[in-house]
């Protein structure tokens, strides 16, 4: 749900806000320098200068500079898409911002930490950060701002009866009728929490008048949100109204400059369109984030390097004047280092008793490990299909069921390999498409036979079970309603892409030991790489890497 997009313009517009103050004792050209970086829209110089100016108001002892200049930073970085990195930042900011003169400041660090909060979904968390903000805050108008935001946490969370509560006590306000931004706001999510609350409400009138205000006002912002609510609002009940909102929202995002919003227009409309302009759609859904994420990595690590730089020049001038303590750390490590060799010496002895009893279990999970690829997986295959094709007959049930017991019978055998009619970018196809049906759309991209050339049987086998097992734990438990696969080739290696937009993967830890383990093994013993991740719009991603000999 899209209730409010201008996030960052809100909390740099406090920061100018702030930046207005009088600085405390010292003036600092680096500070002033990277915020004619910021006012000119170059963050790379204007974060790097905002570090340096961070370790000069640490010499002149001025805590308000340290934690503006932290502050600042953690805006750049909530903007890069870092909020990991953001959030860190203004945990530091709040160590140095613990005068009561610094309210403004507090207040801009409490709702900058609420909203990475809520872009990483964790709403219990952000609603406990906005409720710090909307305490410091001293603003009537910027205390409502705060409670609508404290409301779309609530409607994230389904809190539906609470969010509402508290929008219908801020249309009372006087700010509700002073500020038609504010208005339109308002409005809009309270007409769509009552409809996310009950389908049946009839929250059009409501919506359209909010994107009318808005329209009227050229806000565009407000205008991006609107669409996207009134194209959830008639998915069910119009698609046509539905598309054509959704059309639109992608107009403005792309006008905006907003991939996020494009990244999410493109999903509704790949879910609206036919198949042909859904698969258009899709792909450049795939295209647009797949550029979004190379170019947020990319900004990451180079503000990574910035803070490494910095800390680095830092640490230096505390080496030269902290000589003595370093060579005593030194010894220590070193006294460390060697008690550490003889513990490590005698648990390598004891270990080498053990390494049999290893090898043993070994062997048993690795046919453990058949017996689920081969069987198990084999079987639900077989489920899915009888499911989702109504012309299975009979005897291609019987003959599938006699593949699955002659190679239970055989499955000792290191040289096991399913003997293929067709060739293998078929076969693989075919397997994934058969667990396409009404509710979950299925693409297969850039799939040809000339791909697979110079791939050993053993290899395809390989990442036919691996990709075998993503799709059953995605019909099984993602709840994804839109899944792609795509092959690609580049000089001597071979990358498959698994993507879907379901529940993802919330517990990496808890789940190690089950099937995704199992896709790991399998890709190291062909020396591949696998990695999962997580889709930004929701869902999961999978990335294997296998050279090509």
């Amino acid at each position: 749900m899209k209730l409010t997009k201008n996030y960052y313009l809100i909390v740099l517009f406090i920061i100018l806000s702030c930046s207005e103050k009088e600085n405390t004792n010292h003036t600092n050209p680096n500070y002033e320098k990277a915020w004619h970086f910021f006012e000119n829209g170059n963050e790379t110089e204007a974060f790097k200068y905002f570090a340096i100016a961070k370790n000069d108001f640490l010499q002149n002892n001025d805590s308000i500079g340290v934690g503006k200049s932290l502050m600042n930073g953690s805006i750049i970085l909530l903007n890069a898409g870092d909020y990991f990195g953001s959030e860190e930042s203004n945990i530091q900011a709040l160590k140095y911002l613990k005068n009561a003169d610094d309210h403004e400041y507090v207040f801009s660090v409490y709702n900058s930490i609420a909203i990475s909060r809520k872009k990483l979904k964790d709403y219990k968390s952000a609603l406990a950060w906005y409720e710090k903000a909307l305490e410091a805050s001293r603003d009537s108008l910027e205390k409502t701002k705060i409670r609508n935001n404290i409301a779309v946490a609530l409607s994230k969370s389904k809190e539906y009866d609470k969010a509402i509560a508290v929008l219908e006590d801020l249309a009372h306000q006087p700010e509700y009728h002073q500020d038609l931004n504010t208005q339109s706001k308002i409005r809009d999510n309270l007409a769509f929490t009552k409809f996310l609350q009950n389908p049946n409400h009839n929250a059009e009138p409501e919506l359209k008048q909010a994107l009318s205000i808005r329209e009227n006002e050229n806000d565009l912002w407000g205008q991006n949100a609107s669409h996207a609510h009134l194209s959830d609002y008639f998915y069910e009940k119009d698609k046509l109204k539905s598309l054509f909102h959704a059309q639109k929202m992608l107009e403005i995002a792309s006008d905006l400059r907003s991939p996020d919003d494009q990244l999410e227009a493109l999903q509704k409309l790949a879910l609206l369109e036919s198949s042909d302009r859904a698969k258009k759609y899709f792909l450049q859904y795939q295209k647009l984030n797949d550029s979004v994420q190379t170019a947020r990595a990319i900004a990451k690590n180079q503000f990574a390097l910035i803070r490494y730089g910095t800390e680095k020049e830092k640490a230096e001038n505390a080496r030269k004047q902290n000589h003595i303590l370093k060579q005593n750390i030194a010894i220590g490590v070193l006294a460390i280092s060697l008690l550490g060799g003889f513990i490590v010496y005698k648990k390598r002895k004891k270990g080498l008793q053990q390494e049999k009893e290893i090898e043993v279990k070994n062997t048993q999970l690795k046919y453990s490990r058949k017996v689920h690829d081969i069987i198990a997986n084999g079987l639900y295959h077989t489920m899915v299909e009888i499911q989702n094709n109504a012309e299975f007959n009979k005897e291609n049930i019987l003959n599938r069921i006699e593949k699955m017991y002659e190679d239970s019978r055989d499955i000792a055998r290191d040289d096991l390999m399913e003997v293929a009619e067709k060739e293998f970018a078929a076969r693989l196809s075919e397997m994934i498409y058969s667990y396409q049906s009404s509710d979950q759309k299925v693409f297969v991209v850039e799939n040809d036979q000339e791909k697979w050339h110079g791939i050993s049987p053993a290899v395809q086998s390989e990442i036919y079970y691996v990709l075998r097992e993503a799709m059953v734990n995605m019909v099984k438990h993602s709840r994804a309603s839109l899944t792609s696969v795509k092959i690609e080739r580049s000089g001597n290696n071979l990358s498959v892409k698994y993507t879907d937009n379901g529940i993802g993967i919330e517990d990496r830890e808890k789940i190690s030991a089950s099937g995704i383990r199992n896709m790991e093994n399998r890709i190291e013993a062909i020396r591949g790489k696998v990695i999962f991740g997580k889709n930004p719009k929701g869902g999961l991603t999978i990335n294997i890497s296998v050279p090509i000999h």
